[in-house]
């Protein structure tokens, strides 16, 4: 390095037994703010220099995502080591190569698996892959598929060694990671499993850790998976008939008895929100194929995205609460936005609605991942739980009932009778 760096009082607190583990599989759940991810693209930097046989891959869901996300923190890391100049840095693969050796760090994508198997490299071997945010990796066969690319070696070398890296936030218990990593009668071998909290951070600020702490206020259920870095327990959940699966979003919009969308605004506290939907009355499908999750829209923010995506004409149902946002973008040329429907008890009825349902997320949706698998029921104070759900961390479930508010809000052969007679008492 060019410059003393002191890898201890970069890395802080809560990583020692991580830095130092060699077991094949590395996997590491967490909490938000627990610098899972920023220790990790630390301890590749610092280990590429070190061995001049390693490469690296790095994994997500969708190969887009690593721009904003793992190479930028790669970039970080090689700035904090104070070792810029050693790096080179190609933004449009991506890639990053260590330049004294040719050594290189290369970003894929589950969703095109073919560019994976036929990596090969120029100096070393293929001997280490991270996956980020891997809770978003539907199977495991397919990060079985990754990891056979991790192949060849150097036997001669005892300082040689592979490993699979896995940091994730673990939003349910219902996930191949808890069977696979965690759990000791199914787990594979040769694991080293560890959970990280945001108090292994040190350097989050007064009005970070307030704010953190806040959610432990508001929703208990999800500050059990973002403050503690535990499971997400699916006891209580208002939905339990979704599935995250890949499909073909093209096929199912295509394919659909009907195609619905829906938005809840918000701005300092809140997001604004949006959910397309594509729905099979007859098999009783619904595919959700995008979103929009944002704080802080404005007006003309909220129409430039809309305008961006293609869906001015589309018919949107908004939160009727908000006649006058809802008025302004339909000045500006959303034209077939309107209030949701709505009707006595229509949250009840939205979500017994949906409930008729199987919920298909395409695995692209995170933001509507991580509400519905912390959207439950709430409880009085013996632990009953009541019909109604905890009224927080719903946007996007708010704006998928307000989508479907058409058929949810339907007035019942009781609620026709009743106008029927009304509408008679009139005629003489």
């Amino acid at each position: 390095m060019s410059e003393t760096v002191s890898i201890s009082k970069l890395i802080g607190k809560g990583y020692n037994r991580y830095w130092n583990d060699r077991h094949f599989y590395k996997v590491v759940k967490g909490s938000r703010g627990s610098k899972k991810s920023k220790t990790t693209a630390l301890w590749y930097i610092y280990h590429i220099m070190k061995y001049d046989w390693a490469n690296i891959l790095v994994v997500r869901r969708y190969s887009h995502t690593n721009k904003q996300s793992t190479f930028t923190d790669l970039q970080w890391a090689v700035h904090k080591l104070k070792v810029d100049s050693l790096f080179k840095f190609n933004s449009s693969l991506p890639e990053i190569e260590y330049l004294p050796t040719g050594q290189k760090i290369i970003f894929r994508g589950l969703d095109d698996p073919l560019k994976i198997t036929s990596i090969s490299v120029a100096v070393g071997f293929l001997t280490w892959v991270w996956f980020e945010e891997s809770y978003q990796l539907e199977s495991w066969d397919a990060v079985q598929t990754v990891i056979e690319s991790i192949r060849g070696g150097d036997d001669d070398n005892p300082e040689f060694f592979k490993q699979a890296t896995f940091t994730f936030n673990p939003w349910s218990e219902r996930h191949w990671l808890k069977s696979t990593f965690f759990d000791e009668d199914t787990k594979v071998k040769d694991v080293f499993a560890y959970t990280t909290t945001y108090k292994s951070n040190e350097w989050l600020t007064k009005e970070d850790i307030a704010r953190y702490e806040d959610v432990r206020r508001t929703n208990p259920r999800r500050a059990r998976i973002t403050l503690d870095g535990e499971w997400g327990v699916a006891e209580g959940l208002v939905y339990e008939n979704f599935v995250v699966e890949d499909f073909s979003i093209h096929d199912k919009v295509k394919n659909a008895d009907a195609v619905t969308q829906g938005m809840d605004f918000g701005f300092k506290n809140d997001p604004t929100t949006y959910i397309n939907a594509a729905i099979n009355f007859d098999d009783k499908d619904i595919w959700l194929t995008e979103e929009l999750y944002q704080k802080g829209m404005l007006t003309d923010e909220i129409f430039a995205w809309l305008k961006a995506h293609d869906h001015l004409k589309e018919e949107i149902k908004g939160d009727e609460a908000e006649q006058r946002l809802i008025a302004e973008l339909k000045l500006k040329g959303v034209r077939r936005i309107i209030p949701s429907a709505k009707g006595k008890d229509s949250i009840r009825q939205g979500i017994q609605y949906l409930q008729g349902f199987t919920i298909h997320i395409h695995p692209s949706l995170n933001h509507t991942i991580d509400e519905i698998n912390t959207y439950a029921y709430d409880q009085d104070r013996e632990g009953k739980w009541l019909n109604k759900p905890i009224d927080a961390n719903n946007h996007i479930m708010d704006a998928l009932r307000y989508a479907v508010s058409t058929w949810s809000l339907k007035p019942t052969k009781r609620d026709v009778n009743k106008t029927i007679r009304k509408v008679k008492g009139l005629i003489k």
